[in-house]
């Protein structure tokens, strides 16, 4: 039983890798069910059974992307939140599933979506660094932890979105680390802004 249960997560796992690379490189419209069976190696039948359609898959992929980051953290605070969106920059030019997961949520009113989840849920995680560093002393007074996260999480979509048009997202580690050089000073106590780190060396990935 064990073995069936983890060829059922390995067959899960091959579809949403190959979901989110047909995903990236054509878009919703472009992604077949046949490219995405093509690509993952398996049949339709395997693809149903974990998925009830396109739709949910690409939902699935949307959904997906704090996994591909918040695993490689071990930071607390206003680094852990400075880390996220630093790893987030680096993982978006190498990660398809990031890609695809930013790509889909971004474009899904073209496929007849709606769905604000994948920003509620990276506002939460944000939030809840803030809250930690609240606890710890680190936010100046009158600093509303909610209010900060949903803050980063829009400043990051439209950073994004311009760094994609403008350098196939080549400089996105340079903006990020630019808004927190201009962000740090207006939410952290001085000391912190001191000794937090905005750096590209912070990054941690599955291939370092």
């Amino acid at each position: 039983m064990a073995a069936k249960q983890e060829r059922a997560v390995q067959t899960r796992e091959s579809l949403l890798r190959a979901a989110a690379e047909v995903f990236d490189e054509y878009g919703y419209s472009g992604a077949s069910i046949n490219r995405i069976l093509k690509r993952a190696g398996l049949t339709a039948g395997a693809l149903y059974f974990h998925f009830d359609s396109k739709e949910d898959l690409a939902r699935a992929v949307m959904n997906s992307q704090p996994e591909s980051i918040v695993p490689w953290l071990d930071s607390r605070g206003l680094q852990r939140l400075v880390d996220i969106t630093l790893t987030w920059a680096r993982r978006l030019q190498e990660d398809p599933m990031l890609r695809a997961g930013v790509r889909l949520t971004n474009e899904q009113a073209s496929f007849g979506l709606q769905d604000a989840t994948p920003y509620r849920e990276w506002a939460e995680i944000m939030a809840h660094c803030l809250r930690d560093a609240h606890e710890r002393g680190e936010l100046q007074a009158g600093v509303e932890p909610e209010e900060v996260g949903e803050f980063v999480v829009e400043a990051c979509t439209g950073m994004q979105m311009f760094s994609a048009v403008a350098s196939g997202r080549a400089d996105l580690m340079e903006r990020t680390t630019r808004m927190w050089r201009l962000l740090l000073p207006g939410i952290a106590v001085p000391a912190i802004v001191a000794r937090t780190e905005v750096s590209p060396d912070r990054v941690r990935t599955p291939a370092a």
